[in-house]
């Protein structure tokens, strides 16, 4: 029989054991830190109807899809976490509690051309909060917070969460005489970090069809900077002429007052206007969440307010404001920039017991005992040379290696030897477990990403 050379797709990931565990340690601290702000967990299908997920259709989502036919169902796989949401909030409303918090931690699917730091199996890890009819702008004043405890639960300090309001740029643009062109407009406003000022103005003449008076008038409108209260007050120029700005200012306003109140220091939190987001369902906040010191990776955090949810599922309004973080991208950035800190245990085990007899009870029953005070605990069992077994738990980065033998056995203690140190004691069974949980404690108590 012909051998196949194993491979793995373009576009998927793979991890080595190591590197899995520090994803793990990943998902695992957005999970609590979305949990700690009372937003429940939930999973939709990785295959839905294909009508389900094309209800809007067109663009560059129908090219990516991956879509394919099962009998006579047109299925496809989800391309993003929003959709399903979408179905599931139309689909359960008369069952849920409104505002309905949840988080989502998921893979999903896009049939783009992978690149670098881009693939087409990929986690995104999204928060949303939908309302029944209303949804208070309160609540896009609690988004900030949420990203900035999750980055610096993982230990990044030097990000910034930068925020917008579309009825600001839509009533801006209303003021111009641009309503029509509002939406050509954003999209191209936001490509602003990645090919410049003078691109974008280019662009806005030549494929929006602006002249240069009204190009030059959005271009000194979104320079606008400084403080929070510096650009704001500048905006408060523009107010009293159009009801839609004076709306989003007021929005804007809000979220900024209770940011302080929130624990998002103004360190980590700047208005801008160049904030736009290119999909058009955003209607109130937006946000941009960038690593300073590497802006060259673009929004790790992106979202923000959006009136229907579920337009295409029920006539019900189900207004929403929601975040997405790319973690399999980002994950990747922090991985290949070496902001992983690589103190922390990557290891299956805290521990690996080598019984020296062939009778295995007693290193069962200290197996047992470990694993129920908490500590990861591996068996060895292999009939080979003890270096052998030495480099196995030394490959794989196991802390503790636990030595059973007849003597051992016979004082009811065991042999505990600390790999890092060298250092090798002879305990019983709860003072070895004692001083497994200490260097547990302090192992793991360092973040994932170096500060």
């Amino acid at each position: 029989m012909p051998v196949i050379t194993p491979r793995t797709l373009s576009g998927f990931m793979e991890l080595l054991p190591g590197p899995q565990q520090q994803m793990e340690r990943f998902l695992n601290t957005l999970r609590e830190t979305y949990a700690l702000y009372g937003f429940t967990p939930l999973d939709t299908p990785l295959v839905e109807s294909a009508e389900i997920l094309l209800a809007k259709g067109g663009g560059e989502t129908e090219k990516q899809i991956y879509r394919f036919s099962k009998g006579d169902a047109d299925l496809a796989l989800r391309f993003d976490l929003t959709v399903p949401l979408a179905k599931y909030v139309a689909l359960h409303a008369g069952e849920l509690s409104f505002p309905f918090r949840r988080y989502q931690i998921g893979k999903v699917y896009r049939g783009e051309r992978a690149q670098r730091g881009r693939f087409r199996e990929f986690y995104q890890a999204d928060i949303d909060i939908i309302g029944d009819g209303k949804l208070d702008v309160a609540n896009e004043a609690e988004i900030p917070a949420v990203i900035y405890a999750t980055f610096t639960r993982l230990g990044l300090e030097r990000f910034q969460i930068r925020v917008n309001n579309r009825k600001i740029l839509n009533g801006f643009y209303a003021l111009q005489g641009l309503s029509e062109k509002s939406g050509d407009i954003m999209r191209t406003v936001d490509k602003l970090d990645k090919i410049g000022p003078e691109k974008v103005k280019a662009l806005l003449m030549d494929d929006a069809a602006l002249t240069e008076a009204q190009a030059d008038e959005i271009m000194k409108f979104i320079a606008i900077r400084g403080s929070n209260a510096e650009v704001l007050a500048a905006l408060e120029g523009y107010a009293g002429q159009n009801e839609l700005f004076d709306t989003g200012l007021s929005e804007l306003k809000t979220v900024t007052k209770y940011l302080a109140a929130f624990g998002v220091p103004e360190t980590h939190f700047a208005v801008d206007l160049t904030i736009a987001r290119g999909l058009d369902y955003y209607t109130g906040t937006v946000y941009e969440t960038l690593m300073l010191d590497h802006p060259e990776i673009g929004s790790i955090c992106s979202g923000g307010r959006y009136d229907n949810l579920a337009e295409y599922y029920t006539e019900r309004q189900l207004p929403g404001v929601g975040i997405s973080i790319g973690a399999t991208r980002l994950f990747y950035v922090l991985q290949e920039q070496g902001m992983l800190n690589g103190e922390l245990n990557t290891a299956p085990a805290e521990v690996l017991i080598l019984p020296m007899t062939e009778d295995l009870t007693a290193a069962g029953q200290a197996a047992t005992f470990f694993r129920g005070c908490e500590i990861r605990t591996q068996l060895y069992t292999e009939q080979k040379k003890f270096k052998a077994k030495m480099g196995y738990a030394d490959k794989l980065g196991i802390p503790f290696v636990a030595f059973l033998g007849e003597d051992e056995a016979a004082q009811n203690k065991i042999s505990l030897k600390n790999m890092k140190t060298g250092e090798q004691q002879l305990l019983s069974l709860v003072d070895a477990a004692n001083v497994i949980l200490e260097d547990m404690r302090v192992r793991n108590n360092g973040k994932l990403i170096k500060g």
